[in-house]
């Protein structure tokens, strides 16, 4: 019987001064019929986190980008998740805030990356909105091409159930 884990999680729009996204490029390495994805940055929140320190804290582990909590927008796209990763299901309720930086496209650094996402975090990219939306590659959420303008616009987002097979 495989396990779940419930969790309250963060994911960033982190966004450069030309507006571009970043996007990490990953998968799962104990599932190859995954294949790959480009996703949001972040993950759980930990006990005695809020939204915040864990954007703070996730970034800087999957990226090495530090960030002032003033640069993080308050979540106004919120979703539910359902999906198996590392042989756990995995039931998320999650909400994602705008980052925004100071410079352009910085350099991405991995060396704060757990062993999990070492494996599987196979890369990452900083992405205008028209690639977003013209590309015919895979991204998490799957909605992000067709969300992520109406949330840069500062629109409510309430999302329901996504399932990842």
């Amino acid at each position: 019987m495989i396990a779940t884990v419930e969790r309250n999680v963060v994911r960033l729009v982190v966004l450069d001064t030309s507006g571009r996204v970043l996007l990490l490029h990953v998968r799962d390495a104990t599932q190859p019929e995954f294949g790959v994805a480009w996703e949001l940055p972040g993950g759980g929140i930990e006990p005695g986190e809020d939204y915040v320190q864990a954007a703070i804290r996730e970034l800087r582990e999957e990226t090495g980008i530090e960030i002032a909590p003033e640069c993080i927008a308050a979540p106004s796209w919120r979703r539910e998740v359902s999906y198996v990763y590392r042989n756990a299901h995995r039931r998320q309720h999650e909400v994602v805030v705008a980052a925004r930086l100071q410079e352009a496209s910085p350099a991405i650094r991995g060396a704060n990356r757990f062993e999990a996402e070492k494996d599987d975090v196979l890369g990452a990219d900083w992405w205008s909105l028209e690639e977003i939306a013209a590309s015919d590659e895979r991204f998490y959420p799957k909605s992000l091409a067709r969300l992520l303008p109406a949330f840069l616009r500062g629109e409510e987002i309430s999302e329901p159930l996504e399932v990842w097979p």
